[in-house]
């Protein structure tokens, strides 16, 4: 007999979006690993750069987005069907957009296999949506007392969310700043000098981003003042 706090029913099928989460994750960061040396190629296009960066940005709010699902997951959260369809959704508009950029572009060159590759991760993503909405609200593991302040723990996890995904942003558009000032400048690139110019902005922009992001996290999280009790 399932306990108090375990749902009846929780099969495999409930577990699919969770271990679909997982594969995104690990596909987003392989991706960020693979774009590290492209970005540093600055004979690229830029039309070719900007959809990079984008990319690795996305890839890391993903991640990061991602990490907070798994918490929910794990305490059998009620929040989240709900999170996890507007994570997929979000990922779906992401590569929908990405597709009509590379159309548009005349820097690309139409590929069947990107289309496919894409095409397919947006039908996996519409089934774990359906699949989502056909669960019960399950109980949390872990109570969520909405009168009470958040705790250490969740302060520290929020933080961390916002170094990373700040940080991510931050570099992410010091790169695109960096790349567009030494263009319109027409910068010297004797000896590498435009590209270390564009890493730099693309550090200090990493730098700022994660500051200023995981400072927001932790003010975003202690905004709510806590419910009083009826």
């Amino acid at each position: 007999m399932p306990s108090e706090n375990e749902p009846s029913g929780w099969d495999i099928w409930r577990w699919l979006p969770v271990a679909w989460l997982c594969l995104v994750m690990a596909l987003s960061a392989r991706g960020i690993d693979a774009s590290i040396g492209i970005m540093l190629d600055f004979s690229m296009p830029a039309a070719v750069l900007y959809l990079i960066y984008a990319s690795v940005g996305f890839s890391a709010v993903t991640i990061a987005w991602g990490i907070y699902l798994l918490v929910l997951a794990y305490n059998r959260d009620v929040r989240f069907p709900r999170n996890f369809t507007i994570w997929q959704w979000t990922i779906i508009a992401f590569l929908v957009a990405k597709q009509i950029y590379v159309l548009v572009m005349p820097d690309f060159a139409f590929g069947l296999v990107g289309l496919a590759w894409d095409g397919g991760e947006i039908a996996i993503g519409l089934v774990m949506i359906w699949l989502v909405s056909r669960q019960d609200q399950p109980r949390a593991l872990v109570g969520n007392d909405e009168r009470a302040r958040p705790g250490l723990l969740v302060s520290l996890f929020a933080g961390l969310i916002g170094v990373i995904v700040g940080g991510a942003v931050g570099a992410v558009a010091g790169l695109a700043a960096g790349t567009g000032i030494s263009e319109v400048t027409d910068m010297s690139c004797f000896e590498g000098a435009c590209g270390y110019f564009v890493v730099l902005v693309g550090l200090v922009g990493g730098l700022v981003g994660a500051i200023s992001g995981g400072i927001f996290a932790v003010w975003r999280i202690h905004r709510r003042r806590p419910k009083v009790a009826a």
